[in-house]
């Protein structure tokens, strides 16, 4: 078992929370993560909570938060555990790094969690649903498989949008307002940053696209 004082963090809460992922049996750095199988990734799952959510509701799939931070993943992990939930996983990985992560046409879904926008327009190379990456989720998704969006900044959810249309992805469904739509209760489960929103007032875009036809 880690000890905190094992990583070269200077601030203690962090060095603890790093701890916490290490120690935990369902967290995975990379290079241990060995391609399990999996049906439902999150990309940018912060705190990892509406996967868990998500999987507590759907225990027949399996389900991997992933994200570049293990320091907020250790918080989902350890809620899973808490709750006897067994069908996730957390990987601290980028989503540029997907292609070894899980094989080709393997996945049934992949949700895309309020991302950084990356507002300015040099950095749009750095936004999760641009063309370089919607390659890659068309590369790992399975013939029925499917990706979600869920974001507060209309800027970005429409830019997106247009991402899909010109990669030839098909829109499924889709709101400006997805806590107000009838769509289906699973998709209104909320993410701590979703939670933030509304109480703020902010209305939640939804999208679920399907991968161009081949």
């Amino acid at each position: 078992m880690l000890n905190p004082e094992d990583f070269i963090i200077t601030r203690k809460r962090k060095k603890y929370k790093f701890a916490k992922f290490a120690n935990s049996p369902i967290c995975y750095e990379l290079d241990e993560w060995s391609q399990r199988p999996v049906d439902v990734i999150e990309i940018g799952a912060g705190n990892g909570l509406f996967s868990v959510e998500m999987a507590k509701r759907f225990p027949q799939i399996q389900f991997l938060a992933l994200d570049v931070k293990g320091d907020r993943l250790q918080k989902g992990a350890y809620e899973a555990t808490n709750q006897n939930i067994n069908n996730i996983y957390f990987l601290r990985a980028r989503a540029d790094q997907l292609a070894s992560i899980c094989h080709p046409k393997s996945i049934e879904s992949i949700w895309i969690t309020f991302p950084d926008p990356f507002l300015r327009r040099r950095s749009s190379g750095r936004r999760l649903t641009n063309s370089y990456f919607l390659k890659i989720y068309q590369q790992i998704l399975n013939s029925n498989g499917a990706l979600y969006l869920k974001h507060d900044n209309r800027d970005f959810f429409c830019w997106s949008l247009e991402q899909l249309v010109i990669n030839r992805w098909r829109i499924e469904e889709l709101s400006f307002d997805l806590h107000e739509s009838n769509l289906v209760d699973s998709y209104k489960i909320k993410t701590t940053y979703e939670t933030r929103w509304l109480e703020d007032g902010l209305t939640i875009n939804f999208v679920k696209a399907l991968p161009p036809l081949s």
